[in-house]
C-alpha cells in the first residue's frame, strides 16, 4: 500500500471497526495509534503481579455478542472464544441473598419474589426480538424503523427514567433494585431520561445472549479486528500520535477514534467556528474510579449465587442506587456508591495462576474528580463479602486522571463517550444530518461520542465508514 485510501486514528473497537468495513470495501486502510498496544479500551494488560491479567476499561461484552456488524464477522477464527457464566449478573442484598440476572426469564423471577411475573412481561418481548431490537437501537438514532411495533413497544418505557420505570412496573424492593443496578451502567441519575433504554436492553441482553466475555480477556477481541484489518491489506502502526490532521499522509477519507475535545485540538483551526462553539459544549458524563485486584482466592460472597455470576452489583436498594448517582450527578461523592464489579477469573482460568484470582471494580465520581474512593468501594464489597480484604494480594487503583493519561478518549475518566442525556444521545456530538460527518471534507467521527454511543459494539465504526464509503461514491 504506497498511499492509503483511507485513515483510521484510533484503534479502540470503533476505529477497528470503521478500518475492517472500510477494508470490506476494497479500500486501503491505515490506522494509527498512540498507545503500543491496540484496542483503546478493549485492552487487557498486567496491571497488578506476573500471571495477573486485568481489562483496562471494557471487560462484559452482551453488545458485542449482538452487534449488527461484530455478529457477522469471524472473530472466532481469529480467536475469540466466549465465556457464558451461568448468571449474567447478580444483586445482593443485605438479608445475605441475591438477585440474580440469568437466560431464562423464569428463573430470574424465582429470585425477585412477587415480581416474576412483571419481569417477564417487560423483558420477555424484547429478549425474544434481540436482535431486530439492537439493529433498531445501534441504527441511526433519526431513520424510518423497519419493525415499528417492536420500536413502539420498547420506545414507551425506554424514554422514562428508569426509576419511574421501575416503580411503576415493580411492586418489591428485590425487582427495582435489580432494574436499578441495569440502569446505573448508564451513568446517569435514575431520575432522568432515558435510562429506562440502557436497563431495558442489558436486562433484554442477558436474556438473549448473556453477558459473556473473551477468554483471555477484551483484549482479543481487538486483536481479532486487527486480524481482520491486515487480512484485507490494512497496515496498522502503533506507537505513533496524531497531534494534527496537518501530520497525515493525502487520503480519500479520514476517520478518528476520538471524542469531541480531541477533535478540536488536531482540527481546532480549521472547523468552522459553529461547529467548533458545539464541540466545546459538548458534555462529558461521571467519571470513573477503578480498581483491579489480584486476589488469593474466590470472593468470599454471603450471598452464594454471587460466585455464579462474571458481574456484580454492589448497591443495595433502588432508593441507595439512586441517591449515590444523583450526588454523583451534583458533583458530590455518594456515601454508598455503587460499585460495579467484575470477576472473569472464576470462569477463565487463564487469566491469573493456579488457585488465584482476578477481579475489577468501579464507581462513578464526578468527571475529574481527584479523589480516593479505593476504602469506599472495598468497604461496599466488604459489606456484601466479609473477608475480602484479606484475600488482596495487590492492587492497581486509577482515578479519572490515570483514565484519561492512558486512554485520551476517556475525558475525565468518562468510559461512555460522553453524557447519555436524551437530547445528546440523539444528536451526539452536533446536530447534524450526518453525525458522522464533520464540515471538513473527508474527515468523520467514528467514536463513541457519535451515535449510537458507548459500548463494545463497532457500530458508531461501521456507521462512520459507510458514511465515507458514501462521500467518497
Amino acid at each position: 500500500m504506497s498511499a492509503p485510501d483511507a485513515i483510521v486514528v484510533g484503534s479502540g473497537p470503533n476505529g477497528l471497526a470503521a478500518a475492517v468495513a472500510l477494508g470490506e470495501a476494497g479500500l486501503g486502510v491505515l490506522v494509527r495509534e498512540r498507545n503500543a498496544e491496540l484496542g483503546g479500551g478493549a485492552r487487557t494488560l498486567p496491571l497488578t503481579l506476573p500471571g495477573f491479567l486485568h481489562d483496562h476499561c471494557s471487560a462484559i461484552h452482551p453488545l458485542a455478542v449482538g452487534s449488527p456488524f461484530l455478529r457477522r464477522l469471524p472473530l472466532a477464527a481469529h480467536g475469540v472464544e466466549w465465556i457464558h457464566p451461568p448468571a449474567a449478573a447478580a444483586h445482593p442484598f443485605d438479608d445475605g441473598t441475591a438477585a440474580l440476572l440469568v437466560r431464562s426469564t423464569a428463573e430470574t423471577g424465582e429470585t425477585i419474589g412477587p415480581d416474576a411475573r412483571a419481569w417477564r412481561a417487560l423483558l420477555d418481548p424484547l429478549a425474544a426480538s434481540f436482535e431486530d431490537l439492537l439493529d433498531e437501537a445501534l441504527g441511526p438514532m433519526l431513520h424510518v424503523p423497519r419493525r415499528p411495533l417492536l420500536l413502539a413497544r420498547f420506545g414507551l418505557s425506554a424514554l422514562l427514567p428508569a426509576a419511574v420505570l421501575a416503580r411503576a412496573r415493580f411492586r418489591g424492593p428485590r425487582a427495582r433494585a435489580l432494574f436499578a443496578g441495569l440502569a446505573a451502567h448508564a451513568q446517569l441519575p435514575l431520575d432522568a431520561s432515558p435510562g429506562a433504554a440502557f436497563a431495558l436492553v442489558l436486562g433484554a441482553a442477558a436474556h438473549a445472549v448473556g453477558w459473556p466475555f473473551p477468554r483471555g480477556g477484551a483484549g482479543k477481541i481487538a486483536a481479532a479486528l486487527a486480524a481482520l484489518v491486515r487480512e484485507r491489506r490494512g497496515r496498522i502502526e502503533t506507537g505513533v500520535e496524531v497531534t494534527s490532521l496537518a501530520a497525515l499522509p493525502p487520503a480519500g477519507a479520514t476517520l478518528l477514534d476520538v471524542t469531541p475535545r480531541q477533535l478540536l485540538r488536531l482540527a481546532g483551526d480549521r472547523l468552522p467556528e459553529p461547529y467548533a462553539r458545539r464541540l466545546a459544549a459538548f458534555r462529558y458524563g461521571p467519571g470513573a474510579f477503578k480498581v483491579d485486584y489480584a486476589l488469593s482466592g474466590p470472593i468470599p460472597w454471603r450471598a452464594r449465587d454471587c460466585a455464579r455470576a462474571g458481574t456484580v452489583h454492589l448497591g443495595g436498594t433502588l432508593e441507595e442506587i439512586q441517591a449515590g448517582e444523583a450526588a454523583v450527578a451534583r458533583g458530590e461523592l455518594p456515601e454508598r456508591p455503587f460499585v460495579l464489579l467484575a470477576q472473569p477469573s472464576l470462569f477463565d482460568p487463564d487469566r491469573a495462576p493456579p488457585g488465584r484470582h482476578t477481579a475489577w471494580a468501579y464507581c462513578h465520581v464526578p468527571n475529574g474528580a481527584a479523589v480516593d474512593l479505593t476504602a469506599a468501594i472495598e468497604r461496599q464489597i466488604e459489606r456484601f463479602a466479609p473477608g475480602f480484604r484479606e484475600l488482596i494480594l495487590a492492587r492497581a487503583v486509577r482515578d479519572p486522571a490515570a483514565l484519561e493519561r492512558d486512554d485520551p478518549n476517556l475525558v475525565g475518566g468518562d468510559v461512555g463517550g460522553g453524557a447519555n442525556t436524551l437530547l445528546q444521545t440523539l444528536f451526539r456530538p452536533a446536530p447534524r444530518l450526518v453525525p458522522w460527518s464533520t464540515p471538513l471534507p473527508g474527515v468523520f467521527l467514528c467514536s463513541a461520542s457519535t451515535p449510537p454511543g458507548g459500548g463494545v459494539h463497532g457500530m458508531c465504526g461501521w456507521h462512520a465508514a459507510q458514511a465515507a464509503l458514501r462521500a467518497l461514491g
